[in-house]
């Protein structure tokens, strides 16, 4: 095991994580600081709702992309042969882990990020992404139904927790499976103030086919 360079990688993927898109995008296009506007959250959400589809759309692909570049860290490692094929799934987790943090505590933003809905999809597109493809048609059908950004992540989340129990994607690895569940968790807990706003009748719809 090659720990220095697992240790640098493994930083390395924080730091990808770290990358505030939203507030880049904001403050570069802008003049303004997205975590002063909406929500207040530098994530893809809030982008859409208060600058629109289009910076929306490109922060959200950078973030999913974040994800999955941090999670390949594990590969790289891999094929470094600083770890063993049957260490993979466990490192790929702690490096998608890693840039989800980077994202909610960004070290380039005063510590102060997203909800990491966007850095989750790309960790685990980049672990499993047939189980992920069907959660996508699950939020893009919520989303287009509802406009409810936070109840499509969450209703995906549970999706991928629960497809997990299905023989076809049922993961090799057990781990993978109680992942997915914490995760599912994880999701609906970051989501609590947007549960309050759904129950109220007061959540912010995002605006899919407006000007924006």
């Amino acid at each position: 095991m090659n720990l220095p360079l697992i240790l640098a990688l493994l930083l390395a993927a924080y730091l990808i994580g770290s990358i505030p898109t939203a507030l880049w995008v904001g403050r570069r296009f802008f003049g303004l600081d997205i975590r002063e506007h909406g929500s207040g959250n530098a994530g893809a959400t809030n982008t859409f709702r208060v600058l629109g589809k289009k910076p929306g759309s490109f922060v959200m692909a950078i973030d999913v992309l974040k994800g999955w570049a941090a999670t390949m860290m594990a590969t790289v490692m891999l094929h470094q042969q600083a770890i063993r094929p049957d260490q993979l799934l466990y490192f790929q987790l702690a490096c998608g882990v890693l840039a989800v943090l980077g994202h909610i505590y960004p070290v380039f933003a005063q510590f102060r990020g997203g909800k990491g809905v966007a850095t989750v999809l790309g960790m685990m597109l980049a672990i499993a992404p047939a189980t992920v493809g069907v959660c996508i048609l699950v939020f893009l059908t919520m989303l287009l139904l509802f406009r409810y950004v936070s109840l499509a992540s969450m209703t995906a989340g549970v999706a991928f927790a629960l497809l997990q129990l299905l023989p076809p994607f049922r993961p090799q690895n057990s781990l993978l499976l109680y992942f997915g569940f914490v995760l599912a968790a994880l999701l609906i807990y970051t989501h609590r103030a947007n549960i309050g706003r759904l129950r109220a009748g007061n959540e912010s719809r995002v605006p899919l086919f407006g000007r924006k």
